[in-house]
């Protein structure tokens, strides 16, 4: 079973959001306590001087762009429509006249 998602709870993990992100540039020595991030999309840019969980101005590096899938598009071309209403088959060929509010004296209606 798969733990529940509680909103503004404790965050699992301890894995910067900014190390997905387009707009970070991360410099990292060779302790874990070593790290800098930079956020480049502030103006000024902006140091950040711990993990970010949340931010609002997240832009994954890993989502193509919009030219990116343009090439990546699978071009259809529609085909011809089918025609609406139900099936028809063999023992559907026979048309049915229904009348509603009419009765036998009625000549106006002929059988085809």
């Amino acid at each position: 079973m798969g733990r529940p998602y509680i909103k503004g709870g404790t965050p699992i993990g301890s894995d910067s959001l900014c190390k997905t992100c387009s707009y970070a540039q991360i410099m990292s020595g060779f302790r874990e306590s070593e790290l800098l991030t930079i956020c480049h999309n502030p103006d000024p840019y902006l140091t950040v001087p711990f993990n970010i969980y949340e931010c609002t101005r997240y832009y994954d590096k890993n989502r193509p762009s919009y030219n990116q899938m343009q090439k990546l598009a699978i071009h259809v071309e529609p085909k011809t429509l089918k025609p609406a209403g139900f099936r028809t088959g063999i023992g559907f060929q026979e048309s049915v006249k229904v009348t509603v509010g009419t009765t036998d004296d009625d000549d106006e209606y002929d059988d085809d």
